[in-house]
């Protein structure tokens, strides 16, 4: 079996390498220094060279052969405009890299970044970082004064992090503190929660696109993109501040104020300039939650904000920019929306690069011991009053917070409400069986169905308002009535979609039960969460 070979790839250095009289041989030329090192045989020497050096280029490979008869030089000469620009070197040493005959399993690869200007070096670092170069780094260095001579020294530094044992365990610690972040340092059990949350934190680090983050009211959007922010603060990925704003609470002249601002005078009340939040947001992170609820207008100008990082403000006729990363969240299915002719399709398309849905408390039955902790934890911080349990009444608490009982509508709302009551009541900071027993009672009253739910007699009014209703259709008002009927007494959307459609499951190919309800809910610009809500008829 033949003996591997080396070979060498760097540049001509227009001020180290150069020389042409017999003095050059008393300096130590990185280069041609690189050859001279009898513990490192070099059996090719790939010279790329600006074409403006192609005289020293020529002398410097001569000299090579001269102090190394066995290395072979190759010089490649670049036809750059501007040496300096990053742009142009990254995609000539990026061509060069792409069309090289590399033979790893035959030859072995240094890169030689001494010489060459600090753009090149770097594009070269870079290139061989992404095994573009399939190659190690040798950086050369003249030597000791008091040990003088030609030769220099050198160094060989493999990227290949994996093999450095202290640095991949130091990135895998910070990529676990990262995701205990995100957690809020919350030891979840459920394995589809931390794997999403694995992906969100590899997102949020190497991603400035848009994170859609889907999900039930109460699921945890609203405190992930927080904490998304300052995980990339941390890593000094944003300078500026985080923006938050509920697009349900904003309509019409004020929603285009709100976020795009406004200049004096452009309605009744402006009386002064607003810059609005997308200004604010400059630098930072703007996390726009129920974003399925901003008017078709404001989605225009949100899309043009995202493009292009321009847009105008309302009633102005100068247009201002500011750069930010969007984080939206929506507990709306927005390609039913798209459909419906209620969101852009265009918008959703720029967003939905990255969609991340985060279920609901009642389907991480698993997690609601260590999130019974944490909100305990909580209280304590915010209130300065520790709560504890005994191991009966924390049991007790667990066997129906974790059963299907357990309704968890408003997720962890919920859970955040009923024990924060129950702290709150417990006598000396301690929940007792009776306030448990009071806190069960009051869970159970606020989850349960109206006496008339059996027959699935719903009032459609508080849920679409008196004009929707009237324009349905009896044969739809009784189908619909009947289909939430069946939601409110579900534990889930799988389960309801179980019941509602069990009798042809079987016949079909794909068995979506719970996406065919929800399609079938977002006909009539509903979902679950609505559908479970009990609203009183006014």
């Amino acid at each position: 079996m033949s003996e591997r070979q080396t070979v060498v790839i760097g540049l001509i250095g227009s001020v180290l390498d150069s020389g042409f009289h017999q003095e050059r041989w008393n300096k130590w030329r990185p280069t041609v220094s690189l050859c001279q090192h009898t513990d490192l045989p070099i059996a090719r020497f790939e010279l790329i060279h600006l074409k403006m050096h192609e005289d020293i280029s020529r002398c410097v490979a001569a000299d090579i052969q001269r102090v190394c008869a066995k290395t072979s030089v190759k010089l490649t000469a670049q036809e750059l405009n501007n040496p300096w620009d990053f742009e142009e070197v990254y995609g000539s040493l990026h061509d060069f890299a792409r069309n090289y005959p590399f033979r790893p399993e035959e030859e072995d690869y240094l890169v030689h970044i001494t010489t060459g200007t600090h753009v090149q070096q770097i594009c070269l670092f870079l290139l061989t970082e992404s095994r573009h170069f399939p190659a190690r780094l040798v950086q050369t260095s003249p030597a000791e004064p008091r040990r003088r001579g030609p030769e220099g020294k050198y160094s060989i530094i493999d990227l290949d992090l994996s093999k450095y044992d202290r640095i991949a365990a130091r990135f895998q610690r910070e990529a676990k503190d990262a995701v205990s972040f995100l957690k809020s340092g919350i030891e979840t059990r459920n394995k589809r929660f931390n794997e999403l949350i694995e992906q969100i934190e590899h997102v949020a680090i190497h991603a400035k696109d848009p994170i859609l983050l889907m999900g039930p009211t109460g699921a945890g959007k609203s405190q992930l993109a927080r904490r998304i922010f300052e995980l990339k603060k941390s890593r000094h990925q944003v300078a500026g501040p985080f923006v938050e704003v509920n697009c349900a609470t904003v309509r019409g002249d004020a929603a285009m104020s709100t976020l795009f601002g406004h200049t004096k005078g452009s309605f009744t009340g402006a009386v002064k300039d607003r810059p609005g939040l997308l200004r604010a947001a400059n630098g930072g992170l703007l996390f726009l939650d129920e974003v399925g609820e901003l008017g078709l207008d404001e989605q225009a100008m949100l899309l043009r904000a995202l493009e292009e990082k321009r847009f105008l403000p309302l009633g102005s006729d100068r247009e201002v920019s500011s750069d930010f990363q969007l984080i939206a969240g929506t507990n709306r299915d927005l390609a039913s929306a798209v459909r419906d002719g209620r969101f852009r399709e265009d918008l959703l398309a720029r967003m939905n690069l990255w969609t991340f849905r985060l279920p609901g408390l009642a389907e991480r039955r698993e997690d609601i011991e260590p999130n019974l902790d944490y909100e305990l934890e909580q209280f304590a911080r915010r209130s300065s009053l520790r709560a504890t349990m005994s191991k009966e009444v924390r049991e007790k608490f667990l066997s129906f917070a974790q059963s299907p009982a357990a309704e968890w509508i408003a997720n962890f709302r919920d859970l955040n409400a009923c024990v924060t009551r129950m702290a709150t009541l417990s006598p000396g900071g301690r929940i007792t069986r009776e306030v448990l027993d009071g806190e069960l009672d009051r869970l159970r009253n606020t989850w349960s169905a109206p006496d008339d739910s059996q027959d699935h007699d719903v009032s459609l009014q508080p849920l679409l308002g008196p004009n929707a209703v009237e324009k349905l259709d009896l044969f739809d008002r009784a189908q619909l009535a009947f289909v939430i009927g069946v939601c409110r007494e579900s534990t889930t959307l799988s389960d309801a979609g179980r019941k509602l459609f069990g009798a042809t499951r079987e016949k079909r190919k794909v068995q979506n039960d719970a996406d065919r309800l929800r399609k079938y809910l977002a006909r009539f610009q509903l979902d679950w969460e609505t559908c479970r809500r009990r609203i009183p008829d006014s």
